[in-house]
C-alpha cells in the first residue's frame, strides 16, 4: 500500500508535505496580500480587496468585477481571479499586477488603468521606478528599460559570450538579489555587468529533448578562476553610461550598492576575495570616480556585508549601517564622511531586520532576537524574535510587541501603525493592527485555529543542551512518537542542516516542526533536530567556528545530541539515522561515515561531498582556498571517507541543481566503488538544488521508505 495513501485516523505525506494535493488544508489559515498603502491596510478576501485606516470600518477598496470594467474600458483583456497585486507608489492608491504580456497600474479610488507596459516576451528581471514610472528589464544578456509610453531604450550591447548585463552576480551571496538599482529620483540607473567569460563552464544536460541537449551553467569553484564584475550608471537623459572606477584587483566583490539621496555619489561595500577585508567606498555617480574610502572592517575569520548603507529620511548626511564588527550583527550610525557618531544597538542579540522609520524621522524600527521584558527568556535568543522602535538621539528601545513568541511586523508608511503577525508554540498565527507607541492591539484581523485540530498529535518538546565546549548552550527540538510507550525502544531519526543562515529550531508554531517530522513520528519514530554552532541568529563567534574546518565542531555538537538521545529510555541506541539536505547533506553522510557505528540509516540530498567542486563566494568565505587551506579540505573531502560506509546511505540528487553541481554525489559514487562500499542513490531528472513541487511527496515517500526498510525493522 502506498505511504500517502488517505487514512481517516492520520495525517498523509500528501496533507504535510508543501506541495501535496491536500497540503494547503493544514496550513494555519492566513490573509492573503495583506499590505500597507500608506496607513491604510489592505488584504484579499475572495475577489475582493478590503481595507481601511486602523479605528475605521473595514470596506470594499475594489473587486475583480470593477477591475475587469475598467480593463475592458481600457481594451484590455479581463482576469479570472484577483490578481497578485503590488503597491508601486508609496502611499498612493495604486495596485500594479501582471496579466496576459502586460504590466498594468489600476487606481482603485479613481477606478481606471492609469498605465499599461507591454511586457517584451522575452523580457525578464523587471524593476521598476516610481519616481518616474519607468521600468528596468533585461534581454538575454542585456539591459533594456520601458517608458510609460512603451517606448524601449537600450543600455547596453553587449555581444560577447558570457558579459551579462543587469542581472545579480557573486552567486547571489552578500545579500545581492537583484542587478540593478534606480535613483532616487529616477534620473539615472545602476547596474550591474559581469564578465563571466573566463569561468568554467558546468556541463548541464537537459534531457526533455529527444537528442539531450547540452546547457553549460557557469559555476566558478572555489580556488579558480572567479567572475569580474564592474557598475555602469546609465543617465536617461543623456542615454550615456559611466562606469564606476573601481579599480585593481578585478576579482573582488561589489557588494550592497546605494545611491545618496541626491543622486550624485553611489556607495558599495568593496569586499577582498579572501573576504576579511571590506571598505566601504563612495563613488561619483557623474564621473565614474572614487570620492573617498569612508572605513574599513577587517575580520581573522571573514566579513560579511548583507545590507546596503541607509539614509536617514530626513537628514542626507547620515546614514546607518550594519555590521557584526562587536560579535552581533547591530546598527552604527555614521556621517557621509565616514565618521562613526554612535553604535545604536549593543548586546548578545542579533538586529534581523530594519522595518523602517516613523514620520519625523526621529526613530527607527527593527526586529531583533533581544529579550523582551515578558520573554521566557532573560538573554537574547533566535527562539523569540521582536519588534523594537529605537530612538535615533539617545538609542532608546521600546518593544512594540505584547505576546510573546515569534513576530513578523510591517511598519505604516507614517510609523503609527504596524501590522504584526504573531506565532508561538501553541499559537498558529494571530494577526493584529497595533500602536506603535504603545503595541496596542487597535484591530485583531485573524486568530488561526489549529489546523490539526481532531487529530492525535505527537509531544513536541525543546530544551537545551551543551555544545561539545561545554560552554554554549544548543537549542533542541525533540519530537516524540505518537502514543509513547516509556517501556518501548524506538528508532530514531535525526534531521541536521548544522550550517550558516540557518536555524531549524524555533519558537514559532510548533516550534517549526516539518510536515515529515509529525509523519514520521505517527509511524513510531523519535525525530531529533539540533542547531549545533555554525547555524544562524546567533552571532559571528557561534556561527565563524566552522571557518576552515566545515564538519568538524558541527558533527562534534550532533554527537553531544546522540548522547542526550541515549539518555532517552525509549531511544533505540542501536537503531539511530539522520537525514539532511544541502550541507544537511554533506552532514548527513560526514555523520555516518565518521561515526559508522553510531548511524544505522542515512538519507543525504542534494550534499557537498567535496568543498573544491562547491563555488566560490560561499566556499572561500568558510574554507578559504583550497590552495591555502589543503588540509582543512582534506578533512572534509568525504569521498576520502567513502571506504568508511557500514550501514544504509542513500544519496538523492537532482540533475540540474545549480548551487551543489551533480557532480559531488557522481564522484562520492565513484569513490564508494574503488573503495568497495555500497551506497543506494536517486536522481530527480530536472530538479534543482531541492525536489519541489508536486514532486515532493514522492520524494519524501521514497525517503520514508527508506527509513521504514532498514531503521524500523
Amino acid at each position: 500500500m502506498s505511504l500517502i495513501a488517505q487514512n481517516k485516523d492520520t495525517l498523509t505525506l500528501h496533507d504535510l508535505i508543501p506541495g501535496g494535493k491536500t497540503y494547503n488544508r493544514f496550513v494555519p489559515r492566513n490573509l492573503e496580500q495583506l499590505q500597507w498603502c500608506g496607513d491604510m491596510y489592505i488584504y484579499a478576501k475572495g475577489d475582493s480587496l478590503l481595507g481601511t485606516v486602523p479605528g475605521n470600518t473595514e470596506k470594499v477598496v475594489l473587486t475583480r468585477e470593477q477591475l475587469n470594467n475598467a480593463l475592458v474600458a481600457a481594451g484590455l483583456q479581463t482576469t479570472g481571479n484577483l490578481p497578485v497585486l503590488s503597491l508601486p507608489y508609496a502611499g498612493e492608491p495604486v495596485v500594479s499586477f501582471e496579466s496576459k504580456g502586460h504590466r498594468i497600474c489600476y487606481n482603485f479610488k479613481e477606478n481606471k488603468i492609469v498605465a499599461d507596459y507591454r511586457l517584451p516576451k522575452d523580457g525578464a528581471n523587471y524593476d521598476f521606478c516610481p519616481a518616474n514610472g519607468y521600468l528596468a528589464f533585461t534581454e538575454g544578456n542585456n539591459l533594456r528599460i520601458l517608458s510609460p509610453d512603451n517606448e524601449v531604450s537600450v543600455v547596453t550591447r553587449e555581444t560577447q559570450d558570457g558579459v551579462v548585463c543587469g542581472k545579480s552576480v557573486h552567486q547571489n551571496e552578500f545579500g545581492i538579489v537583484k542587478g540593478t538599482f534606480w535613483s532616487p529620483k529616477g534620473s539615472a540607473l545602476a547596474f550591474y555587468r559581469m564578465d563571466e567569460s573566463m569561468v568554467t563552464d558546468y556541463p548541464f544536460v537537459n534531457i526533455d529533448a529527444r537528442c539531450a541537449v547540452a546547457e553549460p551553467h557557469k559555476y566558478p569553484m572555489a580556488g579558480m578562476k572567479s567572475h569580474e564584475v564592474t557598475v555602469g550608471v546609465y543617465n536617461l537623459s543623456t542615454g550615456n553610461t559611466v562606469w564606476l572606477k573601481t579599480g585593481l584587483p578585478k576579482e573582488k566583490y561589489l557588494t550592497n550598492i546605494a545611491w545618496s539621496p541626491d543622486e550624485k555619489s553611489i556607495y558599495i561595500a568593496e569586499l577582498n576575495r579572501d573576504q576579511n577585508d571590506m571598505q566601504l567606498v563612495r563613488y561619483s555617480a557623474l564621473t565614474g570616480e572614487k570620492e573617498a574610502e569612508l572605513f574599513t572592517e577587517k575580520d581573522e575569520r571573514y566579513v560579511d556585508p548583507l545590507h546596503p548603507v541607509l539614509f536617514l529620511p530626513n537628514d542626507p548626511d547620515k546614514f546607518i549601517w550594519q555590521s557584526e564588527r562587536d560579535g552581533y550583527n547591530h546598527l552604527y550610525l555614521y556621517d557621509t564622511t565616514g565618521k562613526q557618531l554612535k553604535q545604536l544597538t549593543s548586546g548578545e542579540w542579533v538586529v534581523l531586520d530594519i522595518l523602517g522609520f516613523d514620520q519625523k524621522g526621529e526613530n527607527i524600527f527593527i526586529s531583533a532576537t533581544a529579550p523582551h521584558p515578558l520573554s521566557s527568556f532573560s538573554y537574547g535568543t533566535p527562539m523569540e524574535v521582536y519588534a523594537w522602535k529605537v530612538n535615533l538621539k539617545n538609542s532608546k528601545r521600546t518593544c512594540l510587541n505584547i505576546k510573546k513568541g515569534v513576530h513578523n511586523v510591517s511598519v505604516s508608511l507614517s510609523g503609527l501603525y504596524a501590522i504584526d503577525r504573531n506565532s508561538s508554540p501553541s499559537v498558529p498565527r494571530d494577526i493584529d493592527v497595533i500602536r506603535t507607541k504603545d503595541g496596542q492591539s487597535v484591530k485583531t484581523l485573524l486568530s488561526a485555529k489549529n489546523p490539526y485540530e481532531g487529530y492525535t498529535m505527537p509531544e513536541i518538546e525543546t530544551g537545551i543542551i551543551k555544545a561539545d565546549d561545554g560552554i554554549t548552550d544548543l537549542n533542541y527540538r525533540l519530537v516524540k512518537p505518537l502514543g509513547l510507550d516509556g517501556t518501548k525502544k524506538y528508532p530514531t531519526i535525526i534531521y541536521v542542516y548544522g550550517g550558516p543562515r540557518t536555524q531549524l529550531v524555533k519558537g514559532e508554531w510548533m516550534n517549526g516542526v516539518r510536515g515529515w517530522d509529525i509523519y514520521m513520528a505517527q509511524r513510531g519514530y523519535v525525530v531529533f533536530t539540533l542547531d549545533s554552532r555554525g547555524s544562524a541568529n546567533r552571532g559571528h563567534a557561534f556561527e565563524s567556528v566552522i571557518h576552515r574546518n566545515l564538519g568538524v565542531n558541527e558533527m562534534a555538537d550532533q554527537m553531544k545530541g546522540v548522547d542526550f538521545l541515549k539518555s532517552l529510555s525509549y531511544v533505540d541506541s542501536d537503531r539511530i539515522g539522520v537525514h539532511g539536505w544541502s550541507y544537511g547533506g554533506f552532514m548527513t553522510t560526514n555523520l555516518i561515515l565518521t561515526y559508522p557505528d553510531v548511524f544505522k540509516v542515512a538519507v543525504a540530498g542534494g550534499p557537498v561531498i567535496d568543498w573544491s567542486n562547491y563555488e566560490i563566494m560561499y566556499g572561500e568565505r568558510y574554507m578559504d582556498r583550497p590552495q591555502d587551506n589543503p588540509e582543512g579540505y582534506k578533512n572534509a573531502n568525504l569521498k576520502l571517507k567513502a571506504g568508511n560506509l557500514k550501514g544504509h546511505l542513500l544519496l538523492i540528487h537532482g540533475d540540474i541543481d545549480p548551487v551543489v553541481v551533480w557532480q559531488h554525489s557522481l564522484g562520492f559514487l565513484k569513490a564508494c566503488v574503488d573503495a568497495d562500499t555500497y551506497p543506494d542513490y536517486f536522481v530527480y531528472p530536472r530538479h534543482v538544488h531541492n525536489v519541489t513541487g508536486k514532486d515532493r511527496p514522492h520524494l519524501y515517500e521514497k525517503i520514508t521508505r527508506y527509513f521504514d526498510d532498514y531503521l524500523k525493522k
